[in-house]
């Protein structure tokens, strides 16, 4: 029966990968002043954030130098919703990494844009369904929104799908 099981898990998980065009990272991401707090600009609509406003991600270090994720926000009907969970690098660059919130699946987090002050970032995965800009503060310059839009298609996202997220 245990042969039977992990066959069908095989198969399931298995046959339904699905390879994707490689995303190009950033060459190297400096996890210390990566760290802390990010707030969401704007991201791909998905069902774990459906109706959120008011979303930051605050990222701390963990002694094993794995990363524990807090993702936070405000629903609609006015109540707080937390998910926590943990990251780590796939390589030495830190632009790739596996986060999870139900573990053991991870999925894939990758840094494709990171302003050299680090204030403002954009992050992906090889589907290209999810897509987020996050920024230090609550508001980014028209200009720089202006630009990671402009940059879109050439990562192979589209930008008109978009979600502006509130921050008060």
């Amino acid at each position: 029966m245990i042969k039977i099981i992990l066959a069908f898990v095989t198969l399931l998980f298995g046959g339904c990968s699905t390879t994707y065009a490689p995303l190009k990272t950033v060459e190297k991401v400096d996890v210390n002043r990566y760290l802390g707090t990010w707030y969401e600009i704007a991201r791909f609509e998905h069902s774990f954030e459906v109706g959120c406003s008011n979303v930051s991600a605050t990222y701390t270090l963990k002694s094993d130098n794995r990363i524990n994720v807090l993702n936070q926000c405000q629903k609609e009907n006015g109540t707080h919703s937390t998910a926590e969970g943990v990251a780590y690098a796939t390589d030495e660059s830190f632009a790739k990494l596996k986060v999870s919130f139900f573990r053991p699946f991870y999925g894939d987090y990758q840094i494709l844009i990171l302003d050299e002050n680090y204030q403002y970032v954009v992050i992906g995965e090889p589907s290209r369904k999810y897509f987020w800009i996050l920024s230090r503060t609550k508001t980014l310059d028209k200009s720089i929104e202006k630009e990671i839009v402009d940059k879109m298609p050439s990562l192979g996202y589209d930008a008109s799908k978009l979600l502006w997220t509130k921050q008060n």
